[in-house]
């Protein structure tokens, strides 16, 4: 007589191989991530709340005072104006590099002689450092030898050579043109994705229907690139916020406080008067910012997705 065993069903457990396995394989990437981004926003919150000056610095012991650095940040009307200027250039930027990257995507989205060259020789420019680009327009902006002087004046547009970088009224627009040329190719690749995978029966219907290149982009194209649109200009808004390295290099926030930024007003907080504790008060402001704004995008990417 054959005594049958029932086989005892195995236990389901959370932490089983199987289910630890995709989380070990991003392990790597979330400690690199903890230690490179994390670490540090945490240590500047923690540092904003403290009076973190030069001799602290040097002694590591740096008393907590509260909200005492956000008083002085709100009460000094620098930063006042280093918040419209930033807010005016980040806007500024961000609209002249989405309207001339979705012209340039268009473009290059339709077959001609010479397409691909040109679209290589465009975003090689892309590719330069901030640092070099910053730098060579330096030079082409220089007041005494500059190109763009130079071209101007010989073609009788102005009479004399303009300071573009050392007059009050120009420095911020310069800096944003500038700005502007960087952030072309980076708008124009990514929408050039998004308009690659489009279909085309819509628009062949439209043709038909003899709707005009302008009826396409505004009832086909924005449309379904809604999404692609709302991803290039958050991605363009946290780029543009931050900017430091070219202003810096081409006018150091000034003349006086001409095209001073929230970047340029941290560093200078930081590295110029010693006050870091301010600084970071400054950052922290700064990456509520884009927190407030990385929100907004994730709610109208939630309710585009339902």
């Amino acid at each position: 007589m054959s005594v049958r065993i029932k086989s005892i069903p195995k236990t389901r457990n959370f932490f089983s191989a199987r289910k630890l396995t995709p989380y070990i394989y991003i392990l790597p990437a979330g400690i690199f991530l903890i230690s490179i981004i994390g670490y540090p926003i945490l240590y500047t919150v923690i540092m904003s709340f403290q009076d973190f000056t030069l001799s602290t610095f040097v002694s590591k012991q740096a008393d907590f005072i509260g909200l005492v650095n956000y008083q002085a940040i709100f009460s000094n009307p620098k930063f006042f104006i280093a918040l419209r200027h930033s807010i005016t250039f980040t806007v500024a930027s961000i609209f002249f590099q989405f309207i001339i990257g979705l012209g340039l995507a268009i473009l290059f989205s339709k077959s001609f002689p010479l397409r691909n060259i040109m679209r290589g020789l465009m975003l090689s420019g892309w590719q330069i450092p901030s640092v070099v680009t910053g730098t060579i327009f330096l030079w082409l902006f220089n007041l005494d030898y500059g190109l763009i002087n130079y071209l101007l004046t010989t073609l009788n547009i102005v009479t004399e050579p303009i300071g573009w970088l050392t007059r009050g009224d120009t420095a911020l627009i310069t800096v944003i043109l500038v700005n502007i040329w960087l952030g072309i190719p980076f708008n124009t690749m990514l929408l050039s994705a998004g308009i690659s995978g489009l279909p085309e029966d819509v628009y062949e219907a439209a043709t038909v229907d003899g709707a005009n290149f302008w009826q396409k982009l505004v009832h086909i194209t924005i449309p379904l690139l809604r999404s692609t649109i709302m991803a290039v200009l958050m991605l363009g808004f946290i780029y543009t916020l931050r900017v430091f390295d070219v202003i810096w290099i081409m006018t150091k926030g000034g003349p006086g406080d001409a095209s001073e930024v929230l970047p340029t007003f941290a560093y200078r907080m930081s590295f110029i008067s010693f006050n870091f504790g301010q600084s970071a008060a400054v950052s922290v402001i700064m990456l509520l910012i884009l927190l407030v704004a990385a929100a907004l995008y994730l709610k109208y990417a939630i309710l585009e997705d339902n």
